[in-house]
């Protein structure tokens, strides 16, 4: 069974202090690689097939899903920390979709499949509810694109 989660709150959540800064670099769009300054990643991207690529390649929509994932994911395990629960076997599945928008550019939405196998789905929910709030990709998408949050 499926839930969907309540996500409305607007608090300040800008940082006070900046704690790390990642680097990437473009070279080509959405046709030509990325490149961290650290030397971690050094992709190819490429348009997928669905917006006339050749999808050889990775496309910014999938980085962008797997840094919210993992994101989203490591706010639920603090936020279950926190609160004294072991929340093995949990995972955030991410799907980011892309498509033309009203003000003739193109925009994001984001839903997120989160599972938490061994929590009941009040507590699941409540904890979901919560790293919502802590997530810094869930705070600088807020009000910005569409976000579904289920829980599975």
């Amino acid at each position: 069974m499926s839930e969907q989660v309540d996500l409305t709150d607007t608090a300040d959540t800008r940082p006070i202090k900046i704690m790390y800064v990642a680097e990437a670099t473009a070279h080509g769009g959405r046709d030509g690689y990325v490149t961290s300054h650290d030397g971690q990643i050094e992709l190819r991207v490429a348009m997928p097939p669905a917006l006339g690529g050749d999808g050889r390649g990775t496309n910014p929509e999938q980085l962008f899903a797997a840094g919210y994932s993992a994101c989203f994911h490591n706010a639920l395990v603090l936020v279950g920390r926190r609160a004294g629960l072991d929340l093995s076997g949990s995972a955030v599945a991410a799907k980011v979709g892309i498509g033309p928008n009203k003000a003739r550019g193109y925009g994001l939405a984001v839903a997120l499949n989160v599972s938490l196998p061994l929590v009941d789905q009040d507590l699941a929910a409540r904890l979901v509810a919560a790293a919502h709030q802590v997530c810094p990709y869930s705070n600088a998408t807020r009000d910005n694109i569409d976000v579904s949050i289920v829980l599975s």
